[in-house]
C-alpha cells in the first residue's frame, strides 16, 4: 500500500485530521466553535496534525487562547442563511479531498451531500450530526429540506456519526437506523470573577442565546417585560442575520431600563462572570441536544430555569427548574428564583457538582480522540485487507 505524501507544513509526524463545519478557529459563535476551542488544542497535544476550516469573518486570529499549532484553512463560501454551511462545507471537503487528511470530523449533517467525496479518497469521516436542524423554525421550507436530506445522505455516506446526547441518537436510531457514539458537551470550571457590568449580583435575570424562534426567545421577551419592573433583566446573544426578534430586542432595550442587551460576547471572562453572578439562567432552546451553553452555566453554578424537553432533562437531571413555552409560566418561574436566594445556593451547588461529575472538557476531547483512532484503524485495517 503506498500512503499518500503528508502535505508542507506538519505541525507533527502523527495522524493529520481536517476540521469541517464549523466557523473556524478560534471562534465564539456556537456549540461547534466551542468544542473546536478544546478539541484541536488537544489533538495536537496527542500528536496530530490538525487543519481547522475557517471563514475568515469569524475568527478571532488575535485571541488569547489561539493556540498556533492549530492551522488555519480558509476556504471560499456563500454567505447566506441557508446555503452558507453548503457551499464552505463543499470547498473544504474538496480541499480535504486533494489533502488526502487521514481522518475528517465533519460537523453538521448539511455536509452530507459531500460526503462521498471524502470516501472516493479513503478518508474516514466521523460525523457531528448535531440537533434536529430540520425542525428548526428558522429555517424556510427549502432549508429544512435541505437539512432532512443532508441527514438522510450522513447516515447513508458516514463511517461514524457522533451525538451530543442520548436523546438524539435515539432520533437517528429510529429515523435513519444509524448507530453512533454519544459524546455530550462539556463545561469550564472558573475561579469567582467580578462583575463588570452594573448589576447587583443574584438579583438579574440572563438571557445567552442565538436569537432565534426555537430558543424561546419570543416567549422570554414576553416574560421580561413583565419582569424587568421588577428585576434586570440582561440578554446576550444575536441572530446572525438581524431580523425580526432582534429588532424586538432591541426596542425592548431601548424602552425598558432594566432591560440590557449585551449583543455578542467573545470574551470568555466576561461572560462567565455573568453566569457566575446571575440569580436564574433561561435556557430557552427546543431543538437539539446537549447544549454548551447550558452546560457552561452549570459549570459556573448558575441557577437555571429551562425549556421542559427532554434534551435539557438530560443534561439538568434535577438541578434545573423546568417550564413550557408560555410566558407567563417563565415569568412566575424566573421571579420565584430571582426573590429566594436560599433556592439560589441550592441550585448553584446542585449544577456544579453535576456538571462536574458527567460533563467535563476533559472526557469530551479524550473521547473524541478515541473515536478517531479508531475510525482510523478500522480505514488502515480495510485497506489492508483490500491489497491482500
Amino acid at each position: 500500500m503506498v500512503l499518500p505524501t503528508p502535505p508542507a507544513g506538519r505541525v507533527t509526524d502523527g495522524p493529520s485530521i481536517a476540521i469541517i463545519g464549523s466557523r473556524g478557529y478560534p471562534s465564539f459563535y456556537g456549540g461547534f466553535e466551542t468544542l473546536v476551542r478544546h478539541l484541536a488544542p488537544h489533538l495536537v497535544d496527542q500528536g496530530w496534525d490538525v487543519d481547522v476550516y475557517c471563514r475568515r469573518e469569524a475568527v478571532v486570529t488575535d485571541h488569547p487562547g489561539h493556540d498556533p499549532r492549530v492551522r488555519q484553512v480558509f476556504t471560499p463560501g456563500w454567505e447566506a442563511k441557508s446555503f452558507s454551511t453548503l457551499s464552505y462545507g463543499l470547498t473544504s471537503v474538496g480541499h480535504t479531498a486533494r489533502r488526502r487528511h487521514d481522518v475528517a470530523f465533519v460537523m453538521n449533517v448539511a455536509n452530507g451531500y459531500w460526503l462521498p467525496l471524502l470516501r472516493a479518497r479513503t478518508i474516514p469521516s466521523v460525523v457531528n450530526v448535531d440537533g434536529i436542524e430540520w425542525e428548526r423554525e428558522k429555517w424556510s421550507a427549502a432549508g429544512r429540506k435541505i437539512f432532512f436530506y443532508g441527514a438522510r445522505a450522513t447516515a447513508r455516506f458516514a463511517d461514524h456519526i457522533v451525538t451530543d446526547s442520548r436523546a438524539i441518537a435515539d432520533r437517528w436510531r429510529e429515523e435513519f437506523g444509524r448507530e453512533g457514539t454519544t459524546i455530550p458537551y462539556g463545561g469550564t470550571a472558573v475561579a469567582a470573577l467580578p462583575l463588570v457590568e452594573d448589576l447587583t449580583p443574584g438579583r438579574y435575570a440572563l438571557l445567552v442565546a442565538r436569537l432565534v424562534p426555537e430558543n424561546s426567545i419570543g416567549e422570554f421577551l414576553s416574560a421580561a417585560e413583565a419582569l424587568s419592573e421588577k428585576w434586570d433583566v440582561v440578554i446576550v446573544g444575536s441572530s446572525g442575520y438581524g431580523g425580526e426578534l432582534e429588532e424586538r430586542v432591541r426596542r425592548l432595550a431601548a424602552t425598558r431600563p432594566r432591560v440590557h442587551w449585551l449583543g455578542h460576547i467573545s470574551d470568555d471572562d466576561r461572560l462567565f462572570a455573568l453566569w457566575q453572578h446571575a440569580g436564574v439562567y433561561f435556557h430557552g432552546h427546543s431543538v437539539g441536544g446537549t447544549n454548551p451553553a447550558l452546560v457552561q452555566a452549570m459549570a459556573c453554578g448558575t441557577p437555571v430555569v429551562a425549556r421542559d424537553t427532554v434534551y435539557n432533562r438530560e443534561v439538568l437531571g434535577t438541578t434545573g427548574a423546568f417550564v413550557p413555552p408560555e410566558p407567563a409560566a417563565i415569568h412566575r418561574a424566573l421571579d420565584r428564583v430571582l426573590a429566594d436566594p436560599a433556592l439560589q445556593d441550592q441550585m448553584r451547588q446542585a449544577a456544579r457538582a453535576r456538571q462536574q461529575r458527567l460533563l467535563t472538557w476533559e472526557q469530551v476531547v479524550r473521547d473524541y480522540e478515541r473515536v478517531f483512532r479508531e475510525a482510523l484503524a478500522k480505514r488502515s485495517a480495510e485497506l489492508h485487507m483490500g491489497t491482500m
